[in-house]
């Protein structure tokens, strides 16, 4: 480059993009829940128990408690009581003795009598008419 080189300068132009966003309201909707109820039939299995009870006379003496105890499937659940055992004896204690005597006495005693008399007239005048 020996002759005077004229540098022109060419500019170089780029588009770049610059994208910006805002919200714009485009419209309003109103939105209405509305609830449905139906009913249906659901098929469950359930588990329970059921209790017999049977009372069994006993009326027999123990001199201990008896406990609870299981027989298979059974409880046995024993009742008892406690009783009042009373013994009868006869005891003379005394005797009564009564005496009778025959007393007499003499009282007076108010009594009202009745008695009716009739007291008969003639009457003279008639004295043809007998």
């Amino acid at each position: 480059m020996t002759k005077q080189e004229e540098v022109a300068a060419i500019p170089l132009v780029e588009e770049r993009l610059s994208i910006t966003k805002r919200q714009v309201e485009t419209g309003r909707l109103r939105v209405a829940i509305k609830v449905e109820e139906r009913e249906e039939l659901v098929p469950v299995e359930l588990a329970h128990d059921e209790v017999e009870i049977e009372r069994v006379p006993k009326n027999v003496a123990v001199s201990e408690l008896p406990g609870v105890r299981l027989e298979g499937n059974t409880t046995v659940i024993p009742v008892v009581e406690e009783v009042v055992v009373v013994e009868k004896r006869l005891v003379l204690v005394e005797e009564i003795h009564v005496r009778r005597k025959v007393a007499t006495s003499t009282e007076q005693i108010p009594v009202t009598l009745r008695a009716e008399q009739a007291t008969v007239e003639r009457d003279d005048a008639g004295e043809g008419a007998a």
